[in-house]
């Protein structure tokens, strides 16, 4: 293994430790605010959350984020700190100004938001109605405290800081918990409003000692005559228009999902949370560590050495998500059993969850190699490549979307799933262009050594699939605790001593350090 490689595994290492605690927080939460809350309250509640999630995402998270790290890293490793500092400090000052309009007039417009484009399903029932439009009001203030965070985080992962960064998702997480647990008590489904916006301030506020520490000088200027801020604007735009198209789907999801059962909604937002648990602990973890190495690389001219990168992570991105994609399919219902059936959820929306989460997990090898590959054209300052790919993958989401329900109804399954499987099979096509597009472009991504890994976390996944088959039969009547943690504790053992057999190269590395260590 390179030094760029063991760079990339000690930060994903510290990287994942810090998103597991983040999703380990998360579940903590979504367990409590569904025993907590009505699936009527959740879907109106998740309908409001997702436009603060677009602005943030769309200003701050994956288009500012993505076009300003590369540039804030190619002035840092030429030596041009003082000008990286200048960059940042512009930057800051323009995210907060232009989220603080964006966010008042969401708050402005809200009920034609919710009405027209959102979710016009809910408009039928009054009461809903008018609870989502005052739980938008309330959490588009959100997204300004989400977007200057977004942007610390970059700035902290360009300086190979990444564990604090990473943290924030378990701060916002609480936030979340002391609202349902103790706001919500005077307040009702409007405490986890506010506790959106405790969790956003302490997404923000964690990362400010370790700004500090950077000793960066920051300016009040909005840089509108800075190049370097004029680069990222060049860059951020093709980037705007990419997040724009990844939140459009999310939208299409909401609308449609608005005008079938009640429950469809939360349901449709759970089984993606859990699948998203899994993508953010095995491709998240790496892609963040990696991107930074990519960029430098790029930076300095060193294609081969990218290319080995790219490779070693997206080897390790197939022997991870194959067995994690199987293993929510198979036990997709005695896992939501285990985690949200209890108060409020009940059975049936239990039920809605796991098939919801089935058709998801379908699509989490996509979205992890995507998760990587993003990241990799980013680094090449090529924000254009994965908008125009995912454009068509926009578009083929929203065909699949309006044509898969109908499918599933005709069948007598339950519609809501083929929104879920929507998602997923335009993922996977979009992830498959991206490897094309990149291997091209480096000349091979050392491609016999990832169908390698491929074939070896498939060969492993089939022999795990068969061992949770027998599990499942002989656990049936079992507590559904013991289902669902026996399940995990099978289909990991199953995985391990196929992959064993195998003699994988990652997972006798990986024995021998254990060796080393007792």
């Amino acid at each position: 293994m390179t030094s760029s490689n063991q760079k990339i595994a000690r930060a994903a290492g510290t990287v994942m430790l810090a998103i597991l605690l983040g999703q380990l927080a998360g579940l903590v939460r979504s367990m409590i605010v569904a025993s907590a809350f009505t699936a009527s309250d959740l879907d109106a509640f998740s309908a409001a959350n997702r436009v603060s999630e677009t602005l943030f995402n769309l200003i701050a998270a994956g288009a500012l984020g993505s076009a300003f790290l590369p540039t804030f890293t190619s002035l840092l490793v030429t030596e041009k700190r003082a000008a990286a500092w200048k960059l940042a400090s512009s930057l800051v000052n323009l995210v907060t100004l232009t989220l603080i309009l964006a966010a008042a007039l969401v708050s402005i417009f809200a009920p034609q938001i919710v009405r027209y484009l959102l979710a016009p399903g809910l408009s039928a029932d009054p009461r809903q109605f008018q609870l989502t439009i005052d739980l938008l009001r309330i959490q588009s203030i959100s997204a300004i405290l989400f977007g200057v965070g977004g942007l610390v985080v970059s700035i902290l992962n360009a300086h190979q800081v990444f564990f604090i960064p990473q943290l924030t998702a378990a701060m916002y997480q609480l936030g979340l918990i002391f609202g349902a647990l103790v706001l919500s008590r005077w307040m009702g489904i409007y405490g986890l409003a506010w506790g959106v916006i405790l969790g956003s301030a302490l997404f923000l506020l964690i990362q400010l000692p370790s700004l500090f520490k950077l000793h960066g000088t920051f300016s009040a200027s909005l840089g509108l005559s800075n190049p370097d801020v004029h680069k990222v604007i060049r860059l951020m735009g093709p980037r705007v228009f990419g997040a724009a198209i990844v939140q459009l789907n999310f939208w299409v999801n909401t609308n449609l999902a608005s005008r079938m059962d009640a429950g469809s909604i939360i349901s449709l937002t759970y089984g993606f949370m859990l699948m998203l648990m899994a993508q953010a602990a095995i491709a998240q973890s790496a892609a963040i560590a990696a991107m930074p190495t990519f960029s430098a690389q790029h930076a300095l001219g060193k294609q081969d050495e990218m290319r080995a990168s790219l490779a070693s992570t997206l080897r390790g991105m197939f022997l991870l998500s194959v067995p994690a994609s199987l293993g929510l399919m198979l036990l997709a219902r005695p896992i939501v059993s285990m985690l949200y059936q209890r108060g409020e959820f009940n059975a049936l929306t239990a039920e809605m969850t796991a098939w919801a989460l089935v058709w998801y997990a379908a699509g989490l090898v996509g979205h992890s190699i995507m998760e990587v590959l993003t990241r990799a054209f980013y680094a090449q300052h090529d924000t254009k490549t994965p908008v125009l790919i995912g454009t068509v993958a926009m578009l083929l989401n929203v065909l699949f979307s309006l044509t898969f329900p109908r499918l599933f109804l005709t069948w007598g399954w339950m519609p809501h799933g083929g929104l879920a499987l929507a998602n997923s099979l335009a993922t996977a096509l979009e992830a498959s262009a991206l490897f094309v597009v990149m291997r091209q472009r480096l000349g091979g991504i050392e491609g016999k050594r990832i169908a390698q890994g491929l074939a070896s976390a498939a060969i492993a996944g089939a022999g795990m699939s068969l061992a949770l088959g027998v599990w499942i039969r002989l656990a049936g009547g079992m507590n559904r605790w013991l289902v669902g943690l026996g399940g995990v504790a099978v289909g990991g053992i199953a995985y391990g001593l196929v992959m064993l057999a195998l003699r994988v190269p990652e997972i006798q590395s990986l024995v021998q350090l254990i060796r080393r260590k007792l």
